[in-house]
């Protein structure tokens, strides 16, 4: 209440925004008329005059007025678009690493050319991040003209691809049309970079597990744009992304446990909480469990993973549904993202969950994937020294936004009024009778030839509206979310006379759907089939597809534009949002209205009992459907309750991997300076020295008298980390070193310790010996950080538990994870030496360099398909890990060669 009195009488944040912007934006205006007179050349040549003036000591605020002048002027010339003032707007807001939020069909495409632009002068790189490649690489296509006539150099990263924008390469597949292939290196030194969340987070992670600089392709975090930055950063946070390597565990224990779920029943044996997607069972259940599997107790210590795997197996069969949570191609289990709709192919549920669902459906089982670096998208781009971000729907997220990545969200006006009607909400009591009004809806509007988009938040919803309209002989148009180039092209088409499109919500983002039809995508059809027209008659067929499609938005707008259709509410209100934006594009006509049944999740799970009673008061009929704003507002309420709950999800999940992301930056640090060509002798003496002080600790301790120090057990431990005989070729007396005093007896051991390394480095050459000590620390950091990742996982499953002893799981998982990462440390100085005091090259061996190292094959797993590994035959004998290594160095063979 006090707010919105505040709000009245000074302007909410938003409006004293914008009017502290505005400003800026007329100062641009200004400048149209003299940018105007300048010719292509001079125009050009601003480019090189801002990157002097930034160099002699002028900030990006100071020339961002001129700069976004130039940029508009050279962006009317090439690709005949003026940016609106309201685009001006958003560009400055980018600029000043906020989030702008734009409505669907304000041109954000267009609105990021000009802070990549600003930001590109200083020469530290400028990103722009998209959901998917086809997006990546269409505006890149689309914006590199505009980029190449301002003399900026822009790359272009895809899945197992990347290019430089090259408008006069002539590719063989027209799809990549100017993108001229490259390294990853150079589509990441261009001046402004296109590509997707996905592959930027992968390619952060595997610079970090590369053994040579060489191999590194991503430069330092400058700048970033995040496109769709609310499914980015919300929808997507939950889920890190993980490289993986595969494990030897067996896959028969999921069948195992697979064949006892059908005998365990609903209440009596097992609880499930759909909210959570959470599966327990109870004492009756692990009775039951303990009698089919044989066991006398599952919770004892041995059997404790059964537990796990056949909780995992309950939760695929009860709380994971075919064709909604995933669907079953060519013997795979794909999983569909919640969120889009899409499909992710070579994206696996962990934890065994996958493995789980793959022996429900009776398919091949995949081994489980142990962790080798994973991150999440929250961490990630945190590091960016400024990030940005731009979305139709931001503003319901604006708290999350502040708390979590520090971004203010700033709503700019549409640059036309938004006159699309948004009906109340229609509510029947079943999904029959919900399901029937809909197909009617669609059925008047097709007679009425009214354009009609039909959300849908599953598969299998879409296919079961796609069978009724069939029914009724309505022609329509089903996305199922497996092609987005595809996809695109038939969503830009959604627009036309009596065109009925049913998606998955959010299929073909970022594509916008023009009342009478897209003439560039219908331009690219006619040419596909008549490729072979002269330059002339391409000009004439253009012009007429042109007439067509602006005759034809002036009867789509006469009969009241897109009709927007929602099947059922999103857990998400800013979905829901997502949904309605499709239509009403700058100042087009258009409507939307959402269908519920009482049946749908959202008011069976999450529903209050409102809701309920107020059903009951206005009586419900069948086939009758309940309209009334009271309704519409608990449902939001009950949209409000999954969004917090959803939010204090990511939030728990950041806290945690808070605690993971210091210690990943440690790692990834170390591998830096490694891999940089520096001398690492300070680091190894520093090392030697910590390791002396510890075995001192144990067997000379300062608090005990000399005669109580355990001489033998200190020459022991010394010989076995360092390869070194202390006693010396005599054997000297235990009295020698008691009689020498604790501080005398640690320099002479350091010392020696020094010396035999400097003689183990001079015997095999300095330079040798440096690649030799790159290789080691790097192959050992790495080893000891994917068991550490394993255990972190482990203690992260366990650590809920002690919540039951009153203690507060997150400060104790800090704690232990502290400790688990010092021992690690310790573990890694302590192993790398012993390798570097043994090492020794056999006669007539080439010196080992880090460029040669090889890599197993590792499995991305968001959105990737893992990359196919070649059969190795090996040569003689298997070696065992615990057998002595064939080396000589006397230690076993996972300790040495085995790392």
């Amino acid at each position: 209440m006090i707010t919105s009195i505040l709000n009245q009488l000074f302007g909410s944040k938003n409006d004293r925004e914008l009017k502290r912007l505005w400003p800026r934006v007329v100062e641009v205006a200004s400048l149209e008329q003299h940018v105007e007179t300048l010719g292509d050349a001079d125009l050009r040549a601003k480019t090189d005059e801002f990157k002097r003036r930034l160099l002699q000591g002028e900030g990006l605020d100071d020339i961002l007025h001129e700069v976004f002048a130039v940029g508009r002027e050279m962006s009317k010339r090439v690709l005949g678009m003026r940016h609106f003032d309201v685009q001006i707007l958003g560009g400055i807001v980018l600029h000043e690493g906020k989030i702008s939020e734009m409505k669907t069909g304000e041109g954000k495409t267009l609105v990021a050319t000009l802070p990549l632009y600003l930001d590109a002068l200083a020469g530290r790189g400028a990103h722009l991040i998209t959901v998917n490649d086809y997006l990546a690489k269409r505006d890149a296509q689309w914006m590199g003209v505009l980029y190449s006539a301002l003399g900026l150099s822009l790359g272009v990263i895809q899945h197992e691809a990347s290019f430089l924008f090259d408008a006069s390469y002539e590719a063989p597949d027209p799809r990549l049309q100017s993108l001229r292939p490259v390294t990853r290196q150079e589509a990441y030194q261009a001046d402004i970079t296109y590509g997707t969340n996905n592959e930027y987070g992968f390619d952060y992670l595997r610079d970090n597990m590369v053994l040579s600089v060489s191999h590194r392709s991503q430069p330092s975090l400058n700048f970033a744009i995040v496109d769709e930055v609310d499914s980015i950063l919300i929808d997507e946070a939950r889920t890190p992304l993980i490289i993986s390597g595969p494990t030897e565990e067996s896959t028969d224990l999921y069948e195992r446990l697979d064949k006892i779920i059908p005998h365990l029943n609903a209440e009596a044996d097992y609880t499930i909480e759909e909210k959570t997607k959470t599966a327990s069972l109870t004492d009756a259940g692990n009775a039951k469990a303990e009698r089919l599997l044989g066991v006398d107790n599952l919770y004892d210590l041995a059997h404790i993973s059964l537990v796990h795997h056949l909780v995992q197996a309950l939760r695929a069969h009860t709380l994971y549904h075919r064709d909604t949570d995933y669907v079953v191609n060519d013997g795979e289990v794909t999983i569909v993202d919640e969120f889009t709709g899409r499909l992710m192919p070579g994206r696996r549920w962990s934890d065994g969950l996958h493995q789980a669902v793959e022996a429900k459906e009776k398919v091949k089982i995949a081994n489980e994937n142990q962790t080798l670096a994973s991150v999440t998208f929250q961490n990630y781009f945190r590091m960016y020294d400024k990030l940005a971000g731009m979305t139709g729907t931001a503003d319901t997220e604006a708290a999350e936004f502040a708390k979590i990545y520090n971004l203010d969200v700033v709503v700019a006006p549409t640059n036309q009024p938004n006159i699309r009607v948004d009906y109340p909400d229609l509510i029947y009591r079943t999904v029959q009778e919900k399901y029937s009004a809909i197909v009617e809806d669609i059925v008047d509007c097709a007679q009425r030839q009214q354009p009609v988009l039909v959300g849908t938040i599953s598969i299998e919803k879409s296919e079961k509206i796609s069978g009724m309209l069939k029914k009724q002989g309505v022609k329509h148009s089903v996305l199922n979310a497996k092609f987005h180039e595809k996809e695109a092209e038939i969503v830009a088409q959604a627009g036309r006379q009596g065109a009925v499109t049913i998606a998955t919500n959010m299929a073909g983002r970022g594509t916008d759907i023009l009342l009478g039809g897209n003439p560039e995508f219908l331009f690219k059809q006619m040419l596909s089939q008549f490729p072979d027209l002269s330059e002339a008659d391409q000009d004439h067929r253009l012009k007429q597809i042109q007439d067509g499609c602006e005759k034809e938005k002036q009867e789509v707008a006469a009969s009241g534009g897109l009709h927007i259709v929602g099947t059922e509410r999103h857990e998400s209100r800013r979905v829901d949002n997502q949904l309605r934006g499709r239509t009403g594009r700058q100042g087009d006509p258009g409507s939307s209205r959402f269908y519920l049944s009482l049946e749908d999740d959202l008011l069976r799970i999450f529903g209050s009992e409102r809701i309920s009673s107020i059903m009951e008061k206005l009586g419900m009929e069948e086939g009758i459907p309940i309209e009334h704003k009271m309704i519409t507002r608990s449902i939001e309420n009950a949209q409000k309750k999954v969004e917090a709950h959803h939010f204090d999800t990511r939030k728990q999940l950041l806290e945690y991997d808070d605690v993971m992301n210091k210690q990943r930056e440690v790692i990834y640090e170390r591998r830096r300076l490694i891999l940089a060509d520096h001398d690492l002798t300070e680091e190894i003496h520093a090392s030697i020295e910590e390791l002396v002080d510890g075995i001192l600790a144990v067997h000379c301790d300062e608090e005990q008298y000399e005669e109580a120090w355990d001489i033998d057990g200190l020459a022991d431990a010394c010989q076995s980390q360092f390869a070194a005989n202390i006693r010396g070729e005599g054997g000297d007396d235990a009295s020698v070193f008691r009689d020498m005093g604790r501080d005398a007896l640690r320099e002479q051991i350091v010392e020696q310790m020094h010396q035999a390394y400097a003689q183990k480095r001079e015997s095999i050459g300095t330079d040798v010996f440096r690649q030799i000590e790159k290789m080691i620390m790097l192959r050992v950091i790495d080893a000891q950080w994917k068991d550490h990742l394993l255990g972190m996982d482990h203690l992260k499953e366990g650590i809920g538990l002690r919540g039951y002893g009153q203690k507060d799981p997150l400060v104790e998982y800090k704690r232990e994870g502290f400790d688990m990462f010092a021992n690690m440390m310790t573990r890694i100085k302590s192993e790398v030496l012993e390798h570097l005091y043994r090492v020794q090259l056999a006669q007539g061996e080439p010196p080992p360099t880090l460029e040669t190292e090889r890599r197993a094959p590792v499995h991305l797993s968001r959105g990737e398909s893992e990359p196919q590994a070649q059969t190795v035959r090996r040569e003689g004998a298997k070696v065992g890990r615990n057998d002595l290594c064939p080396c000589g160095s006397g230690k076993k063979y996972k300790k040495c060669h085995g790392t």
